[in-house]
């Protein structure tokens, strides 16, 4: 399957502006911008199992596309969404339990990069992993 790998950090786009649009102090902004993220995605038909490891914390998701689940950012937001499959992308569409306000993500293969984006408020970022 397209997503299944290891993926590295590389570079992000506009992500310390997209984390001050989410509320995230300046600290933990600065801290997760080298955060050294790294993404195992392994995907079984509609199944997927993601693990991720930063400097931070370890965490481990299963989801089922279409099935709504709950998930809690790094620093502690809480969302609830499901992941849809789109043609070659994968798009998650999540509500945050605080204010109920709408964070879009998709994630797409191109070449040997995972190309992470996010979309909250009008404010767009992207996080490109490289395969490991």
């Amino acid at each position: 399957m397209t997503f299944n790998g290891n993926w590295k950090i590389d570079r992000n786009e506009d992500y310390e502006k997209f984390m001050e649009k989410m509320g995230i102090n300046m600290v933990k902004r600065k801290l997760a911008a080298h955060d050294n993220l790294k993404v195992t995605l392994e995907q079984t038909g509609d199944k997927f199992h993601v693990k991720e490891t930063s400097a931070f914390r370890t965490l481990e998701i299963d989801f089922t596309l279409g099935v709504t689940f709950e998930y809690s950012l790094a620093d502690g937001t809480e969302l609830s969404g499901s992941w849809t499959m789109e043609g070659d992308m994968l798009k998650g569409v999540f509500n945050r339990k605080d204010n109920g306000k709408l964070l879009t993500t998709t994630r797409i293969v191109q070449g040997d990069e995972l190309i992470q984006s996010y979309n909250y408020e009008g404010v767009d970022a992207k996080r490109i992993f490289k395969k490991y």
